[in-house]
């Protein structure tokens, strides 16, 4: 209850503070270019739209959960919601006086609100650290989990959010104990990670009981599970899976969309393009494109299309993954790494239909038959066309594990739809800007990863073939 109402005057203060500063330079400056007549009335309007806007994309970025995300991530949220908002709502002056007008006041107010976002985030987190303490925890774990795999996931968490859980205790499902203890009073919160099935009801039984807090690592099953709808046929309660992906009439529209914002980005963008295009030629004598073969819907064969960011022969010594501080990558590779800028010649497979803007990333054949081997599941990812971004692109990172990101989109799978695909496109934006999330492999998971692929190869094209895949 604490944690809530220190939240939510944190947040009431921030949007105090953004809407009322752009509400301010608006009538100040900007509503005498918009409105010849009724201008209180048509300032207003504006006002109501930025905080639409503004608290829309605040919801989207997650940039009110001030007490779960580390401050800087709070603040880059904040800033994007409302610099995209006051930039929308510059633009509309512009075109409405159909003239330039003076950009220095908005940008003036675009300081003001980041500088007051700062100093509120910071002593709200401040404030959570010292007086709000993290509740205690239990982390029940499967047994068919390496205890090594258990200990990884909690140093993972913790490291974003020991403020919220302090884990005390490990426990495996098939301790006599685990059950009795992840009800009792001494925790307030309990994680049920990688539970066998044939357990785990037996233990959300007892914890809804006791209205105990608790956090479960969802099955493949649980996430097809959302596709389905329930279906009174009888007075026994049914439900029936639905293929939404296969829903012709979004497939068509979201088709369209796809090439005709892709080539929207590719004319736009055209003379950045050149320009990479001749940093790249000149600082090796290379090709400028680099080629690499993926898998996308129904694990057809395509060649996927980036700008080169590595040496000539970068995979001389066969597949291997990007690393942290990978000495093949080069200085102008560096760079649109950085930013992204060496996915853009993607929006070309976009238009030639081989991939579609969101949907789950297409891997290299190599992985795929490696990973299906591992995990005879992963073959539920190519279902659908394979995307520039997706939801293991967003809520993941470079180096999440095969079962995580098979897990992550078919969340997108199984709940697709336009709205969630222009959800995914503006998280896109703040991705972009994340280092986390290019975050590549550490040098022994690289290894390791090549020397397996190396022995899927062969194996893997023979099951791929026998599931009619070429």
């Amino acid at each position: 209850m604490e944690n809530k109402r220190v939240t939510n005057t944190a947040k009431c203060i921030l949007n105090l503070w953004n809407i009322g500063l752009f509400a301010v330079v608006w009538f100040a400056f900007y509503n005498s270019y918009t409105f010849d007549t009724f201008r209180l009335k048509g300032g207003l309007i504006t006002v109501v739209i930025f905080i639409f806007i503004y608290t829309s994309l605040c919801r989207l970025y997650r940039a009110y959960r001030i007490a779960s995300s580390e401050i800087g991530e709070t603040v880059f949220s904040q800033i994007l919601s409302f610099g995209i908002a006051d930039l929308i709502l510059y633009a509309e002056c512009c075109l409405v006086y159909n003239c330039y007008v003076n950009i220095v006041p908005g940008f003036l107010a675009v300081l003001l609100q980041g500088f007051g976002t700062a100093l509120i985030v910071t002593l709200t987190k401040q404030y959570f650290i010292r007086h709000i303490s993290p509740k205690r925890t239990i982390l029940v774990y499967g047994q068919r989990v390496e205890p090594q795999e258990v200990i990884q996931f909690k140093e993972r968490l913790l490291s974003k959010y020991s403020h919220l859980f302090s884990i005390e205790e490990l426990v495996c499902e098939m301790d006599e104990s685990s059950e009795f203890k992840a009800i009792s009073y001494e925790y307030e919160a309990v994680i049920l990670y990688e539970l066998s099935s044939h357990i785990r009801g037996k233990y959300i039984a007892r914890l809804v009981g006791a209205r105990k807090s608790f956090y479960i690592s969802p099955t493949v099953e649980d996430i097809m599970l959302q596709g389905c709808e329930p279906k009174h046929l009888l007075d026994t309660p049914l439900v029936k899976y639905n293929y939404r992906y296969n829903n012709r009439r979004n497939y068509l529209l979201k088709r369209i969309l796809d090439v005709l914002l892709s080539v929207f980005i590719l004319v736009i963008l055209s003379p950045i393009l050149l320009l990479i295009a001749l940093l790249i030629k000149l600082e090796d004598g290379g090709p400028v494109f680099f080629k690499q073969k993926r898998c996308t819907k129904d694990a057809r064969v395509f060649e996927i299309l980036k700008f080169r960011s590595m040496v000539v022969d970068a995979e001389k010594d066969g597949v291997t993954p990007c690393r942290n501080g990978d000495s093949r990558i080069t200085r102008v590779g560096a760079f649109i790494r950085r930013i992204r800028l060496d996915e853009v010649p993607q929006f070309i497979n976009v238009v030639k239909g081989d991939m579609s803007i969101v949907g789950p990333r297409p891997e290299r054949v190599e992985h795929v038959s490696q990973y299906i081997q591992e995990i005879p599941d992963f073959a539920y990812r190519m279902r659908v066309l394979g995307g520039l971004t997706g939801y293991a692109q967003i809520y993941g990172k470079y180096n999440t594990s095969a079962y995580d990101k098979l897990r992550l989109d078919l969340l997108y799978i199984e709940n697709q739809s336009l709205v969630l695909d222009l959800k995914l496109v503006l998280l896109t934006i703040k991705t972009i800007f994340t280092p986390e999330s290019t975050e590549g492999f550490e040098k022994e998971k690289s290894e390791r990863i090549n020397l397996r692929a190396k022995d899927s190869i062969s194996s893997g094209k023979k099951r791929l073939k026998s599931e009619g895949i070429q």
